[in-house]
């Protein structure tokens, strides 16, 4: 009996750059930091707009600081992390961190986001069960909640029937321009963006969220070796020394 072969990844396509405006909508701070932040450093360099929304302030997310005072304390680091990679408009929707509930009030509240921000690539985190494909590192709820409300929403959007009242009544107009939806770190990623050039950007943009590293596990936690590994993995398959990989989501509005 021979063993079975190991699996080799596939490689990965250049996500599309062709592209102006940006959107990134996640459910904490630091989200964006743990592998996708070096790529928003590169389209920021590139003189793409980007913007981030947080659903959450992360105020769940220290176990030994307080809600009341963690809240804002990530709040400030998150607006230091993302001025790293060149994002200036960093908004919270102060949703309640760790329970977050998919469902009509969550998609009306970012179909409003995107209308507002009127975005051509949304780009939002792995929202499968697992990070892995053989389900042994498991997502979290706000994760999955997240991801799943982004997509629809950016359909909500189009639709000019669907939360007609931000129309009717704020002034808001259907916004049907989103190309494709992203999310960052999807174990069914067969996108990547070259993150070569911006990676030390990315390790600072985590470091900056100096009070919830320092919770993590013992304390001691790295970012560079952690960002590192994974990149460098990424990298090997779309033929760069690092990249950050992505699911894409391409969205024909019919």
């Amino acid at each position: 009996m021979t063993a079975d072969a190991p699996t080799v990844p596939h490689p990965l396509q250049p996500v599309d750059e062709n592209w102006q405006r940006g959107l990134a909508i996640v459910s904490h701070p630091d989200d964006l930091e743990f592998g996708a932040a070096a790529a928003v450093a590169r389209w920021t360099g590139q003189g793409k707009q980007i913007a981030y929304v947080l659903l959450t302030s992360g105020e769940a997310g220290i176990d030994g600081i307080d809600p009341a005072e963690a809240g804002p304390l990530r709040e400030r680091e998150q607006r230091a992390s993302a001025a790293i990679v060149g994002v200036s408009e960093v908004e919270f929707l102060g949703l309640p961190d760790g329970v977050l509930e998919y469902g009509v009030p969550l998609r009306r509240e970012l179909s409003r986001v995107i209308r507002r921000h009127r975005p051509e690539i949304v780009i939002t985190g792995n929202f499968h069960d697992s990070w892995d494909d053989e389900g042994n590192a498991l997502n979290m709820s706000d994760h999955i909640v997240t991801g799943k409300a982004v997509l629809d929403a950016v359909r909500d959007a189009a639709n000019r029937w669907v939360f007609r009242e931000q129309i009717e009544q704020d002034g808001l107009e259907k916004w049907g321009g989103v190309r494709e939806v992203w999310a960052a770190g999807s174990p069914r990623a067969r996108h990547a963006a070259d993150t070569t050039e911006t990676f030390e950007q990315g390790v600072r943009s985590l470091e900056a969220h100096e009070a919830y590293l320092r919770g993590l596990g013992s304390g001691d936690f790295d970012a560079e070796e952690f960002l590192e590994g994974f990149s460098r993995q990424t990298g090997a398959r779309l033929a760069t020394k690092y990249a950050a990989s992505f699911e894409v989501f391409r969205l024909g509005l019919f």
